[in-house]
């Protein structure tokens, strides 16, 4: 099993992964918040502030699952 990597190395700068990660879940979650919005999902739901940081710590953890098969 291989483990999550201890730092990400961009250029000079090292980067923690789960800040990565959490980029990342954010640009994705704000790109499905903005389709959702076109197509009328949020008549659907009752907070959309709580479903969109529930639905970023979801993508993160999947991030981190899989992060070594990147």
């Amino acid at each position: 099993m291989k483990s999550m990597p201890s730092e990400v190395v961009i250029g000079e700068i090292y980067f923690p992964p789960l800040l990565l990660a959490v980029l990342i879940a954010y640009l994705a979650t704000t790109i499905f918040s903005f389709v959702g919005n076109k197509i009328g999902m949020y008549r659907y739901i009752a907070v959309p502030a709580i479903f969109e940081l529930s639905l970023v710590v979801i993508i993160v953890g999947i991030i981190s699952r899989f992060w070594h098969l990147v």
